[in-house]
C-alpha cells in the first residue's frame, strides 16, 4: 500500500521549512485535497476528524507535509496540505495538561499522562512537553483513538543542551511512571538538528539520529548548530 502521496508541487521547489508549524502539531484544515491513488480510508478518517499531524519533509511555499491518521495502526498516511486551508493548529505543548472523556481515563496511555500531570517536581519539571501520537491525537479531536495497548508518546522542546546525566535521571524517572502504568512511554527531544529519541541521548552513544524535514543524519551533537550560530 501507498504510505505517502506525491507532492503536489515540484519537488526541486521543496526547499523551505514553515516554522510557523512544527512537527508533531496537529492543525485543523477545512479542506484536503484529493489525490491520485489515495487510500480509501482516508476520506472517512478527514469526515470524521478533519485534522492532521504535522510531520517532518521540506515543503514548497504555500504548502505543508501533514500525516492522516485512520482508525488502526496500519492507516496511516503522508501527503500535502495547503497553508490556506488550515483553520487552526494545536501544538503538543497545548495539551499537557489536558484530560480525556471520563469514561477514557481508564485507558494506560492516560493513567501515566495522568501521572505526570499530577507529579509537579518530577521527571518534567522545567521543560516544555506536551502528549503527541494517538493520546495527543484524541485529546485534540475527541476522537476515539487510544487502546489499552498504547505507549504514551512525548514531545519534549530542548532548544538548549541537555547533559548525557540529566537525559539519562529523565528517561528513568518517565520509565517508572511507564511501569506502574503497565505500558511504555516514549520520549522524542526537539532540538535545533531535529527530533531524537531520549532513549538515545541518554544511552551515551558517539551519534544519534537526527530526524530533520530535510532527512535523518546520525550526528553527535544535536545542539551544535544552535551553539556555532549563538542561538542558543
Amino acid at each position: 500500500m501507498q504510505t505517502c502521496a506525491a507532492p503536489p508541487f515540484v519537488v526541486e521547489h521543496a526547499l523551505s521549512w514553515d516554522t510557523r508549524w512544527q512537527p508533531h502539531d496537529l492543525l485543523r484544515l477545512r479542506h484536503l485535497q484529493v489525490v491520485d491513488n489515495e487510500p480509501p480510508w482516508v476520506r472517512e478518517a478527514f469526515a470524521r476528524a478533519p485534522v492532521a499531524v504535522v510531520r517532518r519533509a521540506l515543503a514548497a511555499e504555500g504548502f505543508v507535509a501533514i500525516g492522516v491518521r485512520g482508525a488502526g495502526r496500519a492507516q496511516r498516511y503522508g501527503t500535502w496540505a495547503r497553508v490556506a486551508d488550515i483553520e487552526t493548529v494545536v501544538a503538543p505543548q497545548m495539551l499537557a495538561q489536558s484530560e480525556p472523556l471520563a469514561t477514557r481515563g481508564g485507558l494506560a496511555a492516560f493513567v501515566a499522562l495522568a501521572a505526570l500531570q499530577r507529579d509537579a517536581a518530577g521527571p518534567l519539571h522545567g521543560f516544555v512537553w506536551g502528549p503527541t501520537g494517538s493520546a495527543g491525537f484524541e485529546l485534540a479531536t475527541q476522537v476515539p483513538s487510544v487502546s489499552a495497548s498504547s505507549d504514551l508518546d512525548l514531545l519534549i522542546r530542548t532548544p538548549e543542551s541537555l547533559t548525557r546525566n540529566h537525559a539519562l535521571a529523565l528517561l528513568n524517572q518517565l520509565q517508572t511512571h511507564a511501569k506502574n502504568a503497565g505500558i511504555r512511554v516514549d520520549a522524542q527531544l526537539d532540538t535545533p538538528a531535529g527530533g531524537v529519541a531520549l532513549a538515545e541521548w541518554a544511552a551515551d552513544k558517539p551519534r544519534v539520529m537526527a530526524r530533520h524535514a530535510s532527512g535523518p543524519q546520525l550526528i553527535a551533537d544535536p545542539w551544535a548548530v544552535a551553539h556555532r550560530d549563538g542561538l542558543a
